[in-house]
């Protein structure tokens, strides 16, 4: 048989296998047991722990600047204990918490991850936003934006789970031919989706919409492990990512706020408004949109931190940005709840990620652009901190 035509019969058998809607199988005391353990937000005392205790501490750093982090499920009063270990010397600080879509406060300031649309280059944007904790106590416009899009940003779980139940049949066939999965894995991998989506609506008012990510899934197949063995979960891992993707790509940007009314509605709370992943959305430099800074460095975007630092360099240069220049920041988009995962399960790249901890700020190399930019952590704290007092 030629390559065209086996390729082609695989694509039949796929495409032929995904039609039906009645993909169901008997819902086991087992998966009920499965599916509450990853929803819930309760910590043990060992995973309390791991919270508490860092596997690294850093008594050599006084001055902390953490203004992208992800406190997740995770108690702020352990969050606490942790800073205190982490930098038991520290001098200066200004720590704020950014929850995705949701307001969070620690000790005198608020913060939060926006999804917004830039119509004119067509792309999800983020924007961190901080606030001192009384400017957000009747921001009540602000709050309803909010709860908007983290209403709609969860609604991609749902999305995900229907792709592959009902199943939207272009989306299944790409991430098959990416992955290279079958029929067998396809079928079960729909069948323990489809046992995820009826516990999912079934106990909806039960569950915290911290856990309503799509995450959910492959934390779900994780615990299988033990019943189905590494290597078809590894499969199964794979083919879940590659129609994840497929999801993001088609996720409409239409029913986000634009990311000039979010800096509007940020700007009248009197707020400090940072560009996050600036080379994950580049044009977002070229908009000249009121903001106090860009991040110019964070553990997914690192590559062009000394060239991002230039750039600044010269805006700054411009007589619009004399009296209020760019600063910049650099953000260890920490998220706590992959701490409290049991070590083989973790995203080994995200568990790593520490509060507080950028290391460009000490790199020689970067450290001449920042000298020359006038640019140091403790200056940034400092600035920050004023514009948004």
């Amino acid at each position: 048989m030629s390559v065209n035509k086996a390729n082609c019969k695989a694509k039949m058998e796929v495409v032929s296998f995904v039609r039906p809607h009645t993909i169901f199988e008997e819902i086991t005391e087992e998966d009920h047991d499965i599916f509450f353990r990853v929803v819930s937000i309760d910590l043990a005392d060992e995973q309390k722990q791991w919270i508490i205790q860092p596997e690294q501490t850093f008594p050599r750093q006084t001055s902390v600047l953490a203004v992208h982090w992800h406190p997740e499920f995770i108690p702020m009063e352990l969050i606490d204990q942790r800073i205190n270990n982490l930098f038991p010397n520290r001098e200066n600080e200004l720590i704020i918490p950014t929850q995705h879509n949701e307001i969070v406060s620690y000790k005198g300031f608020s913060g939060v991850e926006v999804d917004c649309f830039s119509r004119g280059f067509n792309q999800k944007v983020q924007l961190l936003l901080h606030f001192k904790n009384e400017s957000v106590e009747n921001a009540s416009m602000l709050k309803s934006m909010l709860a908007h899009t983290f209403k709609y940003r969860s609604s991609q779980l749902f999305e995900f789970i229907d792709t592959i139940t009902r199943p939207i049949e272009h989306r299944i066939d790409a991430a098959a031919r990416q992955t290279g999965a079958n029929a067998s894995l396809i079928r079960f991998v729909q069948s323990h989706v489809k046992k995820i989506g009826t516990l999912l609506n079934e106990n909806l008012s039960k569950i915290s919409p911290q856990s309503i990510k799509n995450k959910l899934l492959r934390n779900f197949f994780d615990l299988l492990r033990p019943i189905h063995g590494d290597t078809l979960i590894d499969r199964a891992q794979t083919f879940l990512t590659a129609v994840k993707q497929q999801v993001k790509a088609d996720f409409s940007l239409e029913y986000f706020f634009r990311t000039s009314e979010v800096i509007e509605e940020a700007r009248k709370l009197n707020a400090g408004i940072v560009i996050p992943h600036p080379e994950q959305f580049w044009p977002i430099l070229l908009a000249d949109y009121d903001v106090d800074g860009v991040e110019v460095w964070n553990p997914q975007s690192q590559r062009y931190t000394d060239f991002l630092i230039s750039i600044i360099r010269d805006i700054n240069k411009k007589k619009h940005r004399a009296d209020r220049p760019l600063l910049i920041f650099m953000g260890d988009d920490t998220h706590f709840g992959e701490k409290t995962r049991e070590l083989d399960k973790q995203d080994k790249l995200k568990a790593s990620r520490e509060l507080g901890i950028q290391p460009p700020w000490d790199d020689l190399n970067i450290a001449k652009s920042l000298v020359i930019s006038g640019i140091n952590r403790k200056k940034v704290i400092e600035d920050y901190r004023d514009r948004i007092g």
